[in-house]
């Protein structure tokens, strides 16, 4: 087990390196894809990472374009979608603080099956393909811890897909709230998109139930005003959440 004072000094360093804080390495720590791994592991894998800050409607890559990096989403908002024939624009993805995206394709096709787009201002970690892979390659133990990290999110997909059916829309809506408030301090405030449509789609319900779920979660001291949501009580969201999952 590494000491707590070697553990901050790797933190630190891979911050000052990234342009992370300290913070936001934990936040990264936690994401499913490195869930698990050690810190100089990670260190490893993130050695030419660096953040980016993105206005809202930023263009991140095209369908089609080559997959030569993954993202990490620190702050804000990413909509991933597929255009038509038409011309119209189908969602088919939000992601969020603290989730990461994109690297099914480059580590499958090669190319972005679907344009990516910042829905709300962004801070994201921007993970080169090359050194990544290259990291792979070179540790077979690292790709084997990755894999197993892979294995935890299939999982997690799997159950996240089960609660649709078993969790009330007020159950799924303190779960994202929750989640959001990971590794925040009570009372939270929480900025949603602009377009709640976006927020509707990612928990599979119509716009119109998303705003009764969140009347209903008045009551555990959730409150909105336009796109911003303060949330009193994180605790008493995630138990909530929970007898959905039960």
């Amino acid at each position: 087990m590494v000491e707590p004072a070697i553990a901050r000094a790797q933190i630190e360093s891979l911050a000052r390196r990234t342009g992370m804080t300290p913070e936001e390495v934990a936040l990264v720590r936690a994401v499913p894809l490195f869930a698990g791994l050690p810190l100089a592991s990670l260190a490893t894998l993130l050695v030419e990472a660096r953040v980016r800050e993105h206005k809202r409607g930023a263009l991140l890559f095209l369908q089609g374009d080559p997959a030569d990096r993954f993202f990490v989403v620190l702050d804000g908002w990413v909509r991933l979608y597929r255009e038509t024939a038409e011309g119209a624009e189908i969602t088919i993805a939000l992601f969020a603080r603290g989730e990461s995206f994109a690297e099914a394709a480059m580590l499958g096709p090669g190319r972005y099956p679907v344009s990516g787009v910042v829905a709300e201002p962004a801070r994201l970690l921007h993970v080169p393909a090359t050194s990544f892979l290259g990291a792979l390659e070179a540790d077979r133990a690292l790709c084997r811890n990755l894999l197993a990290s892979l294995a935890r999110r299939l999982h997690a997909f799997v159950r996240q897909i089960e609660s649709l059916s078993r969790r009330s829309a007020t159950e799924r809506l303190a779960g994202f709230l929750a989640k959001l408030c990971e590794g925040r301090s009570a009372p939270v405030i929480v900025h949603l998109p602009l377009d709640k449509t976006l927020v509707a789609a990612r928990l599979g319900m119509q716009p119109e139930t998303l705003s009764r779920a969140f009347a209903r979660l008045r009551r555990l001291g959730v409150t909105t005003t336009g796109h911003l949501v303060r949330i009193e009580d994180v605790d008493a969201l995630r138990a909530l959440a929970e007898l959905g999952g039960s």
